[in-house]
């Protein structure tokens, strides 16, 4: 465990918990917050065994968002201040939606404005049933940024994502599902059993295989069919490369074999030895 001011990093074998950790403000980010998620991040990196890695909040609440106070009241008269405090909080979250092993958001609470950005950019979000999650901004006279918005535009449908960024209405967990901002909701006293599955499993898989499913993901949502499967085709050969064809080795060897069934279970490294 390391602890920074305002976070908290567990790194146990292959999964990494980053936990925001100021409860008594939502786990609202103030910029001393941004700089510990930064350190964590470059933490994680560092260790090569990480292939998980789990964000949620302590207390009732995932994140309330960007503490207004610290982040642009206070260092409002100051425009370098002001720029780098900004600046601090977008880096981290450009970092996490690239970031290679898998990142699950586990949405235990409040989840509004950078807090709605950073679950979106996760690739898994498991959320309790009641969280509570909403695009505030246009009840202050602005609108949602800093990435919010693209996450709204890239979970949700048109209308729905207008509608709750034009309304500051909020939604729950459950709700959340429906609305393509989350990808299971739970009720509250399942939710860590729930994320703890998932981790397992997700954990039990090969690295290169995660990393390069995501980067495949990404490339193919901004390329036509024709493209897409040249890309995909290139990837496999990378991967192929990189494993040594372990896929062919060992997990269609154990198909052939009836070791394992494609759907149903994962190939086991065990069953070769």
């Amino acid at each position: 465990m390391t602890s920074f001011t305002h976070v908290e990093l567990a790194i146990d074998a292959a999964v990494a918990t980053i936990r925001l950790n100021r409860p008594e403000k939502k786990n609202a980010l103030n910029p001393e917050m941004h700089q510990n998620i930064h350190d964590a991040l470059t933490e994680v990196e560092h260790d090569k065994s990480v292939k998980v890695v789990v964000v949620t909040g302590t207390g009732d609440a995932f994140c309330g968002g960007m503490d207004l106070e610290k982040c642009f009241l206070e260092p409002f008269d100051d425009p370098e201040q002001f720029d780098a405090s900004n600046q601090l909080a977008v880096s981290w979250s450009r970092r996490l939606k690239a970031f290679p092993a898998v990142t699950v958001a586990k949405v235990n609470g409040w989840c509004f404005g950078h807090g709605f950005q950073l679950a979106g950019i996760c690739d898994i979000v498991i959320t309790s049933e009641d969280a509570v999650f909403g695009m505030s901004e246009i009840n202050f006279g602005i609108f949602p940024g800093g990435g919010t918005m693209w996450v709204a535009a890239h979970n949700m449908t048109r209308k729905q994502a207008l509608y709750y960024a034009l309304t500051g209405e909020s939604f729950s967990g459950r709700e959340a599902v429906a609305l393509g901002m989350a990808t299971r909701a739970v009720p509250a006293a399942e939710l860590d059993a729930a994320v703890d599955a998932i981790v397992a499993s997700l954990a039990n898989k090969n690295v290169h295989a995660l990393r390069t499913t995501k980067q495949v993901y990404e490339s193919a949502i901004d390329l036509d069919f024709a493209k897409s499967i040249d890309m995909e085709l290139a990837k496999l050969y990378e991967l192929s490369y990189r494993t040594e064809n372990e896929w062919i080795r060992s997990a269609l060897e154990q198909f052939k074999r009836k070791a394992y069934r494609p759907g149903l279970q994962s190939y086991s490294l065990e069953a070769e030895r």
